[in-house]
């Protein structure tokens, strides 16, 4: 194990780079943190994870992990990557026409790049189409050119597709949290916060339960990522909510044991990433 202050990267002593070729990169990109996860697709083993939490300049910080972390330019089977980006949306699939892409170019706003992505959740009913912030697009088309690419909500949609009942769906970094709400197994809502604190992520929360009208009461509140037993945020939710659990990394016979001295929660949406198509 080896980390810093913002930084930790769990490799299994055995892994030998020669096998990258039998391995899956899933990278998960937010507005404030980077990680990335190996897994050996033979032996069904996670191999290595490195995450970077609280990035202050993400375009520079991206560019520069991207260029110089060895792991990252081995020839890997298939490389999958969620990204942050402020220019999403959520086409049912009723109204989605591929023949008019173009389109919905017109809700984004300028400072992005050309490309627009589709990704269909046909599990809940739409079709994602995006594009990405450019400094994410000039990195990945330089170091990762033959990745796939997602939105960040795709990987806990990912993790969503087991959830039958309406549900609540939190996914942390250090410095902000995506919020799915689904109802009946189909999305109602989602959207990225970036918070400072508790009292941000406290306001944000208020926010939701006025807006969605939660029922308090009976809604299951799923978490995951960079949030603890009882700290600030923990505590937070346990003010309005009484049906907290943690949302446990997928269960697809991947050995996780590297992680074993960590809380298994924080990588949950990272590893569902491997489950997105």
């Amino acid at each position: 194990m080896n980390n810093s202050k913002n930084s930790i990267l769990l490799v299994d002593p055995e892994f030998d780079p020669n096998t990258a070729s039998d391995c899956n990169l899933l990278l998960k990109i937010t507005g404030d943190s980077f990680s990335y996860a190996i897994i050996d697709k033979n032996t069904r083993q996670l191999k290595a994870v490195f995450d970077q939490q609280e990035c202050e300049d993400m375009s520079t910080e991206l560019a520069a992990i991207l260029k110089n972390d060895s792991y990252l330019n081995l020839p890997f089977k298939e490389i999958k990557v969620s990204v942050y980006t402020p220019n999403t949306i959520a086409v049912p699939n009723d109204f989605f026409c591929k023949q008019d892409l173009n389109a919905y170019a017109n809700f984004f706003s300028e400072d992005q790049s050309d490309t627009l992505y589709t990704r269909g959740f046909s599990r809940f009913g739409f079709t994602s189409v995006f594009n990405l912030e450019k400094f994410s697009a000039q990195a990945l088309n330089t170091f990762l050119a033959s990745a796939a690419r997602y939105e960040q909500n795709a990987p806990v949609l990912a993790l969503a597709t087991s959830v039958k009942e309406t549900s609540l769906l939190l996914d942390f970094t250090a410095g902000s949290f995506n919020a799915l709400l689904l109802e009946e197994g189909k999305m109602r809502f989602q959207n990225t916060y970036q918070m400072e604190n508790s009292e941000e992520f406290n306001y944000y929360l208020v926010l939701l339960i006025q807006q969605l009208k939660l029922d308090l009461a009976t809604i299951p509140v799923l978490i995951s990522g960079i949030i603890h037993q009882n700290d600030e945020f923990h505590t937070c939710l346990h003010k309005y909510f009484n049906h907290i659990n943690f949302n446990l990394p997928p269960a697809n016979d991947v050995d996780h044991a590297i992680l074993d001295d960590m809380p298994a929660h924080y990588y949950s949406s990272l590893l569902a990433l491997d489950l997105c198509v």
